[in-house]
Formats: C-alpha cells, structure tokens, sequence
C-alpha cells in the first residue's frame, strides 16, 4: 500500500484544524442548545482522553475518576466564585480561610483545579498501585465514593448538600476545544514515547515488563497522575459549563465514571481517537435519548415517559459491545489520514491496498 509523504500528512492537518476552526466559530448558527452540546463533547472528550490513559494504554483498571473530576470541578469553582457569593452561599457554616478570600480567573483556577486532582491521585495511587487487577478497582471506586460523601458533609469546603450555585459560565466553546487540544497533544505525545511503549508494554504483561527493566510502579504512577490532572481540568470545564454543583450520584459520583467507560469501551481501549469518538457518540445519543424519559405523542397515541430510560438503553448498548465488538470502534489503532486513505482506497475497490 502507499504511504502517504510527511508532507500530505502536514497539508492535511492543517486543513482539518482549519476546518475545526470555522466549524467551532460559526457554531451558534446551530442554536444554542448545540452549541452547548459542542462544548459538552469536547469535556466528555477530556473526561476519555485521561480515562484511556489509565484504562487502555497503561492497562489498569481504576473506577476513581470520577472523584478526580470532582476534585477539580469544586476547587476550581471556590477559586473563581466572588466573595460576596461565597457569604451568601455559606450561610449553614462558613467557608474556611483562605478560600472565603480568594478570588482569581478561570484559567488559574482550572490549572489549579487539575493540579489537585493530580496531588490526590499522587496520593490515592502510592499505596493502591501496589495491588491488582479487581483489588486495585474497587480501592479506586471507594476513593470515588468517599470523596463524594466528603463533598456531601465538609459543609466548610464544599456546603455540603447544598452544593455551589450561581457559577459563572466560563467554559465556552472555545476553552473547552482548545483545553481537548492540550489533553490530545499531551496523551498523545506521551502515548508515542518511549514511556509511552513503555506503558504499553507494561499493559500486555507487566512481569515481562519488569524483567526488561521497566519500573512498572512509578510507570503506573505517572500514569495516574497525568490523568488525574487532565480529569480535574475537566471537570473545573464541567462545573463552568453546568454552573451548578452538588454532590448525588448522578451528578459527580459513580455514574460518571460508568459514563466515561461507556465511552472509552465504545470508542477502543487505548484509542486517544477512539476516546474522542466514544465522546461524540455519548453526548449525542445520551441527550437523544431523552426523548423517552419525557411524554412523547406517536401518531396520535400517547407514551408515557420512563424515568431513567436513557441511561437503561445505554446500558444495553455498552452490554452489547462488551459481548460482540470487545475492542470497540478502534481498538487500540489511532485514526490517521493514512488508515482513512485505506479505508477509501478499499471502499473504491483499488486491488493494490
């Protein structure tokens, strides 16, 4: 098969980010309820992104991300929210110093926010990567929990169940784009490594790892920590998108994490633009689907809603995937110009692909 030149390669990204571009900056055409959607892909984008690093290129199976995204969305909020907004809300027990003090921009914040994220997963994965397979799981899925229960009761941090409101609405197409942008430089570049071999040799068989000199546990660590740091951005993104915080389980808890594997299962294990499309698909199908949660008139005939029928459907796609099409849409392939030129190549029926 030919291979395209450097340089094809070159002309084409480019127009593609060209094309990005234009599509990013004439979005409002599509209304503002997809242009939200446009944003909210590019956050489940990075929520996948760093989810894949830990899940399908390192190969250890953690349930905790949603506690991370949690870490980053409440501390980037409680930086960026005003004084005065922070008395009002903090009326049950007031916030602690210094941060009923503080008050900074979104993008030191979400910096910060993502740094957090990055210190508890430092501290989470020091003593839980030196277990295995499902121990390390469920370890990473309490870590998730308790932070939850944390945010429910620190009512001098967090206020508790009351949660934060009157958020300011940052997160635009823009920032949560070009943050998605980063997150794929960064997971990419360091995919293609040689830590990044290292991280995918580790995956297929961490004892032959080792023994070649890998030292797998700090691997692991850095591993855990980069995606830890890219899930608090995401969420500081996620709390300036929804400009609400609280604490249920469908909000910040376990049932995001479960989200995020959807997309990465659907997408491919270990796939940076499997990640993404796994991404695309859930923010769209998961807000189509709402349709059968609300009242719906079907040629005359009227259909009650089912709560929680979305997320049932889900479910059933992400059972079916796990039974008949294990490695998702890409496996653990990247998409590239050169497999799409295949792919047309092949659809066109040229015998010399």
């Amino acid at each position: 098969m030919k291979k395209l030149s450097f340089k094809v390669n070159l002309i084409l990204t480019i127009v593609f980010l060209i094309g990005i571009y234009f599509f990013l900056a004439n979005s409002n055409i599509f209304g503002d309820y997809w242009s939200r959607i446009i944003t909210l892909i590019a956050i489940y984008g990075i929520m996948a992104v760093s989810y894949t690093l830990v899940n399908g290129i390192t190969g250890i199976f953690s349930l905790g991300q949603a506690g991370f995204i949690a870490i980053g969305a409440y501390t980037s909020a409680l930086l960026t929210l005003s004084i005065q907004q922070k008395e009002m809300s903090f009326f049950i027990q007031p916030l602690i110093w210094p941060l009923n003090s503080i008050q900074m921009g979104f993008l030191p914040a979400t910096i910060i926010g993502g740094v957090v994220s990055a210190f508890f997963a430092f501290l989470i994965g020091y003593p839980s990567l030196r277990l295995t397979g499902d121990y390390f799981a469920i370890a990473t899925l309490a870590f998730a929990e308790i932070i939850r229960i944390v945010i429910q009761n620190a009512y001098g941090i967090t206020n508790g169940t009351l949660g934060l409101k009157g958020i300011s609405s940052y997160t635009t197409v823009w920032w949560a784009w070009g943050w998605l942008l980063v997150t794929v430089l960064v997971i990419g570049s360091l995919k293609f490594s040689s830590y990044g071999r290292a991280l995918r040799a580790m995956s297929e068989d961490p004892v032959a790892a080792r023994v070649m000199g890998i030292n797998v546990f700090w691997h692991q660590m850095m591993a855990f920590i980069v995606s830890g740091f890219f899930a608090g951005v995401s969420g500081s993104l996620y709390a300036h998108w929804i400009t609400t915080l609280d604490p249920r389980p469908t909000s910040l808890g376990v049932m995001l994490t479960f989200y995020v594997l959807i997309m990465i299962v659907i997408g491919g294990l270990g796939s940076i633009s499997g990640a993404i499309i796994g991404a695309i698909f859930f923010a769209f199908v998961s807000q189509w689907l709402r349709i059968f949660e609300s009242n719906v008139n079907f040629f005359g005939l009227a259909i009650p809603g089912v709560p929680g029928m979305s997320m049932l459907i889900l479910s059933v796609i992400f059972i079916v995937v796990m039974i008949f099409w294990r490695k998702g849409l890409m496996g653990k392939s990247e998409l590239s110009w050169q497999s799409i030129y295949a792919l047309f190549k092949k659809g066109i029926g040229d015998e010399n692909v």
